[in-house]
């Protein structure tokens, strides 16, 4: 069961792809979140919209060892040419392991583990996520269906097992290099996401 979050502001947020408003939010714990959105996400329709787990590696660093920084940048833009969503952007660094801990894992895959067999050794979670956090961000908006940008079928029902309800899943098949072939063919085979569908 996941922590309560508090909403504490929002303000304008200028990008690349656009003007979005961002919604803070913190955790009981003291672990904070944020929600962009674009356009009129409360008026009952169906929501495009991605959650996003903090990747500080390929989010901001531009790592290709993942292909997590072409997804937040294509979910950006898909919103952007929609007019209308919300991307929910959730602090779990490294699938919820943090990013000391992803540094240690990284340093095995380096060595040849693959990225669950890095978790494993490490006597750590293979995916430590809290995706709950999300349907109460999506309560906050009064968002109650969304059109989810997602390779992950784990977030799908997450989100139907807490009431909201998955409309339509939108692949998003962005960012495939040398570097990360690896990875990415783990999540598909390991974690069951549907990146090569």
């Amino acid at each position: 069961m996941s922590n309560a979050l508090k909403f504490v502001a929002s303000c304008r947020l200028p990008t690349e792809w656009g003007e979005f408003t961002m919604h803070g939010f913190e955790e009981e714990g003291g672990q904070e979140h944020v929600a962009l959105t674009m356009g009129d996400v409360s008026d009952g329709l169906p929501v495009l919209s991605r959650i996003h787990s903090e990747c500080l590696t390929g989010d901001a660093l531009f790592s290709v060892k993942c292909d997590c920084g072409p997804q937040l940048q294509a979910a950006m833009q898909a919103v952007q040419k929609e007019g209308r969503g919300v991307i929910v952007y959730l602090r779990q660094e490294g699938r919820g392991i943090g990013l000391i801990n992803k540094i240690r894992a990284y340093r095995l895959q380096d060595q040849g583990l693959d990225t669950v067999e890095a978790n494993v050794a490490l006597g750590l979670p293979v995916d430590a996520r809290d995706f709950t956090l999300a349907k109460q961000i999506y309560d906050y908006l009064h968002i109650r269906e969304v059109r989810l940008l997602t390779n992950n079928p784990e977030k799908i029902q997450t989100l139907k097992n807490s009431g909201i309800n998955v409309v339509e899943r939108i692949a998003l098949h962005v960012g495939e290099n040398v570097e990360n072939e690896r990875y990415l063919h783990t999540k598909a085979d390991k974690l069951g996401h549907l990146i090569f569908d």
